[in-house]
Formats: C-alpha cells, structure tokens, sequence
C-alpha cells in the first residue's frame, strides 16, 4: 500500500521540472510564434496591436505604447519566464497581455483558446513560482515560497 501512495506524494525535484517544462515550452512558443514579430514589426504594428486595449478603455493617444507593451510582453517577458528570472513580475505582464487577448476574442465572438492557455500557464507561474531550476531560485532563493 505504501508503494502505491507514494505517487501521490508530491516529488520536489518532479515540481520543480514539471515547472521548468512548463516555463520552456510556454515561453519559447510565445516568443517564437506570437512575440518576435510583433517586436521587430515597429510603431505601426504596434499602434495595430494597442487598439485592441484601447478601443475598449479609450485613450486612443496610449495606443502604440500599449500595442509596444503588448509586444515587449510577449517577446521579452516571455524569455525572461523561460530562464526563470523575474518570473512573476514577467508572468503578471504576460498575462494581463493575454486577458485583454482573451477579451477581443470573445468580442469579436470567437473563443480563444491559445490565449487562455497562455493565460492559465502565467497564472500558475504566478501563484507557484519558477521552482528550483530557474534564476530567481539560485538568486534570490530567499524570496521564494
């Protein structure tokens, strides 16, 4: 009986790698599908990408610099969760990224699937943490849960 509950134990070293897993993959389809091309694509793309904020907050004045946030979330904050260096902070940017996604999906009567997948990952990189294998661990391990 021992045996077969010890797999319902969790394992640290399994959290900790499933968490790594999860930053890597998570991370990297971001960058490479999603925020790469929005960085480099410059200020006219990015006025584009702010509307979808704006449109619905207004401040149409606001709409390159939340279409280059957009960008600069998907892209860098993205690297910085694969390499698990401000993790959360980076997650919490991704993720409101993602929500305001996740709402102009659902506005133009679509269900957005990618980003609310996008949005649970950050969300549990949030309330988690990066794990052991990651920069803020061997960093600033003190702060971590």
């Amino acid at each position: 009986m021992r045996r077969y509950l010890s797999y319902l134990i969790p394992n640290s070293n399994y959290h900790s790698q499933g968490l790594l897993l999860l930053r890597i993959i998570g991370g990297l389809m971001m960058v490479f599908n999603h925020g790469w091309g929005k960085i480099t694509a410059g200020p006219e793309k990015w006025d584009r990408i702010g509307h979808a904020l704006t449109d619905i907050i207004g401040f149409e004045f606001l709409s390159t610099f939340f279409g280059f946030m957009a960008a600069f979330s998907e892209s860098v904050c993205a690297l910085l969760i694969v390499f698990g260096l401000f993790t959360r902070p980076a997650s919490i940017l991704l993720m409101f990224t993602m929500f305001v996604a996740s709402m102009n999906h659902v506005i133009d009567g679509e269900i957005p699937e990618l980003a609310i997948m996008y949005f649970a990952v950050t969300l549990v990189l949030i309330l988690i943490g990066p794990g052991k294998f990651s920069l803020d661990y061997r960093y600033f391990s003190t702060l971590q849960n």
